[in-house]
């Protein structure tokens, strides 16, 4: 099955403390977006790649896939106000006889190509798409300001990561225009819940504690350390 892959890299990251984009921050010797670019294009599983920049920051991206030597991206568009956005711009980018579409966040830049091939797999089975979860370990409060409103039951809740892989009809229908789909994408903070939404069965597999989100100068720090 043709596998393209959608790299959400417009994050801003102020969190970061930096006065780049999340994914120019240094990691090693290159820009955070080159580690999950790169293991993009090493995967067997990813046939194309397209890349939602920051806006504004197509040119260098394009520079860093051809210094990385990634030849399996197809096109650099420029992101949106919202994560929704920028992969819906970068969806239309997509080939139309494409089968699979992986869609992953650039700031978890250390993906395993065992988690790939573990989100693929279910949309052979039936699935519309598959999504990578960890179990949660702590406590869960729902709170309302500083007050606690309500201990919540861990169990059945996990949290999901990204890649998240989708049948290509059933991602490129949750994204229908004819959906009344917002610029925020109705507050969806992931293509999952979309999908969701638009009556698609999904799967949960196993995540992976590699896949940690960068979002501030310690997480950083960490997935350096993993290098």
């Amino acid at each position: 099955m043709s596998v393209w892959a959608v790299l959400a890299a417009a994050g801003r990251g102020e969190r970061l403390g930096d006065d780049k984009p999340k994914v120019f921050a240094r990691l090693g010797d290159l820009p955070l977006l080159a580690e999950p670019l790169r293991r993009l294009e090493e995967s067997d599983w990813v046939e194309q790649i397209v890349i939602a920049a920051p806006p504004g920051w197509e040119e260098p991206c394009i520079l860093l896939a051809e210094e990385i030597g990634a030849g399996k991206v197809a096109s650099v568009v420029a992101g949106g106000a919202t994560r929704i956005a920028s992969v819906e711009f970068a969806l239309a980018e997509v080939a139309d006889d494409a089968a699979v579409v992986l869609v992953h966040d650039a700031a978890r830049p250390l993906l395993p190509d065992d988690v790939v091939e573990r989100v693929l797999a279910p949309l052979s089975e039936g699935w519309d798409g598959a999504v990578p979860a960890l179990p949660i370990a702590d406590t869960v409060k729902r709170i309302r300001g500083d007050e606690v409103v309500e201990t919540l039951d861990r169990e059945g809740l996990v949290v999901t990561q990204t890649p998240q892989a989708f049948v290509a009809e059933s991602l490129h229908g949750a994204f229908s225009p004819s959906n009344g789909l917002s610029q925020d994408g109705g507050g969806a903070t992931d293509c999952s819940s979309l999908v969701e939404a638009h009556g698609g069965r999904i799967k949960v597999v196993p995540g992976d504690a590699r896949l940690l989100k960068v979002t501030t100068p310690g997480d950083l720090e960490l997935v350096a350390s993993w290098l």
